[in-house]
């Protein structure tokens, strides 16, 4: 989303420094596998973004199975785009279009490619406790004895943030509301505690998010469209991936990880797991799956 990567898409002058200084891998072979794809490649994971960790871990183990020499490195947007467009990244799992990441197609889209997009239904949201007797974000306002006028909300910083304190407290008569500001765990510590207790609260969150997995809550409907409209997550290569990934270019075509999916492996993997060593998190998760996973590759 343009709100939630707002800081992240004005990175400056020393991103180019951080692709050199990560020690990019893609190219260390020249191996081919029997399928025509080269054996190494290197998937650039936004850092700090937790659907393309998924995305990026799940893609890692299935290739990895099927032989190939996966190498994930984790980067900020700026440095992946430039590295993708060098070629010295091979892979990117998570650009959002068509807003959240145009700057840099319109800078680098010369040198890069999309290979399809895997997710339509990343968005930012106002969710709530599902048994809330509410729907839509027009009701909040009339509602608001039973949410204590109170609004939790992620980092002061956040594009999240932003765009609620500027488009939907004005927009929906929330004014009056407490708008508290503190950051991603408080927000889903106190989501977790009322959703627990069977208490009403409404938080800002975004899909994907493995809170959708974890907590019984919903989106509120957007009719004025403050959160702005639902993105695609899609994949994106270097300008001849196709040409030296034949194989896996076909394979991220047919992509599709719907988000209740999605949210399942996030949720087992940053959430109910202990650990960023996500091996053997994913490693059950495909062993759960077997029939999706399976699909991936034919």
């Amino acid at each position: 989303m343009q709100y939630r990567t707002k800081i992240a898409t004005t990175i400056a002058a020393g991103a180019a420094a951080t692709l050199a200084i990560s020690g990019c891998s893609a190219g260390a072979s020249d191996e081919t596998l029997e399928n025509g794809d080269k054996q190494a490649v290197t998937i650039a994971v936004f850092s700090g973004w937790d659907e393309g960790i998924a995305a990026s871990e799940l893609w890692k183990a299935v290739l990895e199975e099927q032989g190939y020499d996966v190498t994930l490195e984790e980067a900020e947007p700026a440095p992946v785009f430039s590295g993708l467009s060098t070629g010295d990244y091979d892979l990117t799992l998570d650009v959002w279009l068509p807003t959240t990441h145009a700057s840099y197609i319109e800078k680098f889209g010369d040198d890069v490619v999309d290979l399809g997009a895997w997710n339509t239904d990343a968005k930012l949201t106002i969710a709530v406790n599902e048994d809330a007797p509410v729907d839509s974000l027009e009701d909040l306002a009339a509602n608001a004895d039973l949410f204590d006028s109170r609004l939790v909300g992620i980092d002061p910083g956040a594009g999240l943030t932003e765009a609620t304190q500027d488009k939907v407290i004005p927009e929906y008569g929330l004014d009056d509301w407490e708008f508290l500001t503190s950051g991603t765990p408080a927000m889903l510590s106190e989501l977790k505690a009322a959703t627990d207790a069977g208490e009403n609260i409404a938080v800002t969150l975004w899909r994907p998010h493995w809170a959708y997995d974890a907590f019984p809550i919903k989106d509120l409907e957007d009719p004025k469209g403050a959160l702005g409209d639902a993105e695609g997550i899609h994949s994106f290569g270097k300008a001849d991936f196709a040409d030296e990934y034949p194989t896996l270019a076909g394979w991220l075509k047919d992509f599709d990880f719907d988000s209740e999916r999605l949210f399942s492996l996030e949720n087992a993997m940053f959430n109910e797991g202990d650990s960023k060593d996500y091996a053997p998190v994913v490693k059950q998760w495909i062993s759960d799956n077997q029939e999706y996973v399976d699909s991936l590759t034919k």
